[in-house]
């Protein structure tokens, strides 16, 4: 769901935040909330997320409600109550200017509230993220948006030029992410305006969780000298391609400092026995080995840096955002560096 501008966001929370009798010292903890306690991957996430004591309120924000905004919020207040690490009381709110009596109906009932904003209250937008429009984490579509990350600011054609995309498709990936105020559009030249909900959009997207073969207790005590080992090991084997990603190669990209008990790496499905083979440990000592299965050629760009095979810059940012809130700080020293890189 693509949040509402700013202004407008802060003014329907504090007449929300009045409603409810919250605290108007309270803040929006969308990002952290949601990235904690479950990674779905929906094409919907609330407006906000306030937290007061020992309460939660998922916040919708509508020109109109809708059956299926109402829906989507129960779901996804379904899910989150199913998760083991969910000890708050979940409240779902959708604050709308119009309310069908229908509508008004199915709320009472799911034990949703109801909010009527008052009409002078401007949404920015009721465009929902729509991946089936176009996925901005597709391989070609990743291709651009990770160019303009790290151009900055450029044209459409140049953006198809430099990552042999079509002009085409290139387009309709830039409107995409213009229609969802993430980029912003001057004459001809295009630049990313908020890196923060290109990120979370990421996340929801394409969480890398979802990629995740299987998790290997391997006998190290050192995330990067386990990489460098299994890199060697694997080297001598030219056809099964590893590549590490996530926080191991995005240290060696940007020297970020990570304190970490696991290396992450792409691997297929069909060689993972032959890496519990060489580097299983019968032992709950050690660090873990995330495997993930690659949904693209990740090995064709990889390179080695400090006798680790890593893959590339684009493919390590991608996965990082991934990851959501809990990989926020690295993922964004990395952007903050791109362009560099």
């Amino acid at each position: 769901m693509v949040k509402k501008d700013s202004k407008e966001l802060e003014k329907s929370l504090d007449y929300i935040r009045d409603y409810l009798n919250i605290s108007s010292n309270s803040t929006d903890t969308s990002n952290k909330t949601l990235y904690e306690y479950h990674s779905l991957d929906l094409p919907l996430r609330p407006d906000a997320v306030l937290e007061e004591n020992d309460s939660i309120y998922l916040i919708q924000i509508k020109s109109k409600a809708t059956i299926d905004t109402v829906a989507r919020m129960n779901l996804l207040r379904d899910l989150l109550m199913q998760n083991e690490n969910t000890i708050k009381n979940i409240n779902l709110v959708i604050a709308a200017k119009s309310f069908s009596e229908r509508e008004k109906r199915i709320m009472n009932q799911l034990n949703i509230v109801m909010i009527k904003l008052p009409w002078s209250f401007k949404p920015n937008s009721d465009k929902q993220f729509d991946a089936k429009t176009q996925r901005i984490t597709s391989d070609k579509s990743w291709k651009i948006v990770s160019r303009l990350l790290r151009e900055k600011n450029t044209s459409i054609r140049q953006l198809s030029i430099l990552e042999d995309v079509s002009y085409g498709w290139a387009h309709k990936t830039i409107q995409t992410l213009i229609q969802q105020n993430i980029v912003k559009q001057n004459h001809n030249y295009v630049s990313i305006s908020n890196v923060d909900k290109l990120l979370n959009g990421i996340a929801w997207e394409r969480p890398l969780i979802n990629l995740k073969s299987c998790e290997i207790t391997i006998p190290f005590d050192d995330s990067m000298h386990a990489a460098r080992e299994i890199t060697e090991a694997f080297a001598i084997q030219d056809n099964i391609p590893v590549g590490f990603t996530s926080y191991t190669a995005a240290t060696l990209y940007s020297g970020y400092g990570v304190r970490s008990d696991s290396v992450y790496l792409y691997l297929r499905d069909e060689h993972v026995d032959y890496f519990r083979e060489i580097f299983e440990s019968p032992s709950t000592n050690g660090i873990k080995a995330m495997i993930y299965r690659p949904d693209r050629d990740v090995f064709q760009e990889t390179l080695e840096k400090e006798g680790i095979r890593i893959v590339s810059a684009s493919q390590t940012l991608l996965d990082l955002a991934g990851m959501g809130y809990s990989a926020m700080d690295i993922t964004k020293a990395m952007v903050s560096i791109y362009d560099k890189i």
